[in-house]
């Protein structure tokens, strides 16, 4: 496991036929078909490695059930289990399309609308499919061969491969699909070009195929080159390799939410002044920055230093952040107060500052005192997916869509406790009185933040109701509770 304690992503993608429609796992009779005009629930794929065989894959719906092809080239999608007749070989081509072979009976998977099989014996266009990732598009890029993290290095005009924790905003990478392959873009919306630079604009020389190789991400420039770390840093760029060895792949892993805390001093929560906790500083720097680790089942989070350590209670309900693994103790739970938080330690009581600063788990109730400001600093662009798609704009209306198959990028502004939304064209998310959200405002509104569950958050707008997609799609501020409805990766 590298330092910031993440497996790689799950691969997950779409894949796209030559006609430019989406291989989809109907959730009636387990049929398939190659019809759907763009990538949703349904045309969801996870890849699976045989882990005595890399090169063999299966291939798993969003139901869980396997692609197979029988030896007459009859494709269905009911098995549930890795049979031999589920084993496919991934033959990319130089466009970054792949053929997939049945490994059992050696011909090529292919066609279009419900006129599917797997029974050719040489490779045409309609055996080819292309590849659209169907991960959340924001993560940290981490170098298989140096073990290091991705960033932007602002002051050499970069992207070095050199942080041993992805930490900061910097981390931040976001992957913008574009006509069949992929931009790089930093925390500063800016495209790494080939050569190494960072371009304002996107185009031939920023746009990078993806292969894969053992399970292992590679990006190819339009020139047949593979990007790679470069020199002592590590900048990123593209090598004289036109084919992917280990320098040359990567991993993506999920950009946890860093975020810093500020007390009822006015002072930011620190690690400056050694291993107690302590709201005494002014300034915001990797000191004050804590990465929130949710727990997927009980919900509870921890809270990991720039170090690698964890806030830990310990005797007296002191906090120190001295924990190298994770434990009850290192366990808190998160109450969500509209503009404020208050922690919950695993002895039962709310974290306080002292009048010295000093954090301790030693109240009951929930007073001035036992409340922080909580302010989530990577990810000044937003992305939001829900459970039928991203958060996009509305073509002919202020309103917002969020069952879309593409995003909108928008931007996230901190504000007092509160957090400010803005779209592409720097207007501002608003609910209007029919509880619709728009996002033509003129001046911001006011949005709360809360961070739930792993990798998704809950809005709430002034009024208090949570932010969540209705059966068309449309984005109202209406939401009761924290229904699947208002949960957003992020």
């Amino acid at each position: 496991m590298p330092a910031n304690g993440n497996g790689p992503l799950k691969l997950q993608f779409g894949l796209i036929n030559h006609e430019g429609r989406y291989l989809t796992a109907e959730a009636f009779g387990f049929k398939l078909n190659a019809s759907a005009p763009s990538l949703k629930k349904k045309q969801i794929w996870t890849l699976e490695q045989d882990f005595q065989d890399t090169q063999l894959v299966y291939l798993r719906s969003h139901l869980g059930r396997y692609l197979a092809s029988d030896k007459d080239g009859k494709v269905t999608c009911e098995s549930d289990g890795h049979n031999s007749d589920c084993r496919f070989l991934i033959v990319a081509q130089s466009d970054g399309r792949w053929a997939l072979q049945s490994e059992q009976h050696l011909r090529f998977f292919g066609g279009s609308q419900d006129y599917l099989s797997c029974f050719a014996q040489v490779i045409t266009d309609a055996e080819l499919w292309a590849v659209h990732l169907a991960l959340h598009p924001q993560a940290n890029l981490l170098s298989v061969a140096r073990k290091r993290y991705a960033h932007l290095s602002m002051e050499d005009g970069e992207i070095a491969v050199d942080m041993n924790i992805p930490w900061g905003v910097a981390a931040l990478l976001t992957l913008v699909y574009l006509d069949g392959k992929y931009c790089l873009k930093t925390c500063d919306s800016r495209f790494l070009s080939n050569d190494g630079k960072l371009l304002t604009q996107s185009g031939r020389a920023t746009a990078y195929m993806l292969e894969l190789k053992c399970g292992k991400l590679a990006f190819k420039d339009c020139e047949g080159k593979y990007l790679s770390p470069m020199g002592p840093t590590g900048t990123l760029r593209s090598g004289r390799c036109s084919k992917p060895g280990k320098d040359e792949l990567f991993d993506l892993e999920e950009s946890h939410p860093q975020v810093v805390l500020m007390a009822a001093n006015g002072r930011y929560v620190s690690i400056r002044q050694g291993v107690s906790l302590a709201a005494n500083q002014e300034d915001e720097t990797d000191m004050e920055t804590f990465q929130m680790e949710i727990d997927k089942e009980t919900k509870k989070c921890t809270f990991r230093t720039s170090q690698g350590n964890y806030w830990d209670l310990v005797a007296h309900g002191g906090i120190q952040s001295s924990a190298t693994e994770v434990s009850a103790n290192t366990m808190f739970s998160v109450e969500w107060l509209g503009h404020k938080v208050a922690l919950k330690a695993n002895n039962g009581k709310y974290i306080c500052t002292k009048k010295n600063g000093q954090l301790l788990a030693v109240s009951d109730s929930i007073g001035e005192d036992e409340q922080l400001t909580l302010k989530l600093i990577n990810r000044p662009m937003l992305i939001l997916r829900g459970e039928n798609g991203f958060i996009c704009h509305h073509k002919n209306s202020n309103t917002l869509d969020g069952s879309r198959s593409v995003y909108d990028i928008f931007t996230l502004q901190f504000s007092n406790g509160a957090y400010h939304i803005k779209g592409v064209d720097g207007r501002f998310w608003y609910v209007n009185s029919a509880g619709l959200v728009c996002s033509d405002g003129e001046a911001p509104e006011d949005f709360a933040l809360e961070l739930v569950e792993h990798r998704r958050l809950a809005i709430r707008g002034k009024n208090g109701k949570y932010l969540r997609g209705d059966q068309g799609g449309t984005l109202k501020g209406d939401g009761l509770s924290l229904s699947s409805s208002a949960l957003w990766e992020y």
